[in-house]
């Protein structure tokens, strides 16, 4: 089984979940998605798999998100996804994807999940 990790290897989160994975022997495909952004039609499929909505997925304590948030609704898929697809930094981390089903590593050992999911 491959899990992709979006991951930021800036964020002390997400580096304690690609442990996690790859100690659980996973193969782990890492996207850096601040290198590799997600566009619209990648948000979309990977926003359909998580259990999470805008609030969890954004990032509100971001400068950008601050800029934005009078004019974009958290409750809003579309509004979301071109907020994020503008701002990459906006999408929370890390989150681990197994093509099925999606989970926001918050905290990192939320990713173990799919792990398990899939013994």
């Amino acid at each position: 089984m491959a899990i992709t990790l979006y991951h930021n290897p800036r964020c002390s989160k997400s580096r304690q979940a690609l442990a996690l994975l790859e100690e659980h022997g996973v193969e782990v495909e890492v996207r850096r998605y601040l290198d590799d952004p997600l566009s619209e039609d990648e948000l979309r499929d990977l926003m359909s798999r998580l259990d999470a909505d805008g609030e969890r997925l954004v990032r509100t304590q971001e400068p950008e998100w601050q800029e934005l948030e009078d004019t974009t609704n958290l409750q809003d898929q579309e509004q979301v996804i071109r907020a994020i697809v503008t701002h990459p930094k906006l999408m929370e981390r890390p989150i681990a994807d197994d093509g099925k089903r999606a989970v926001i590593g918050r905290p990192p050992e939320d990713v173990l999940a799919l792990v398990h999911a899939a013994d």
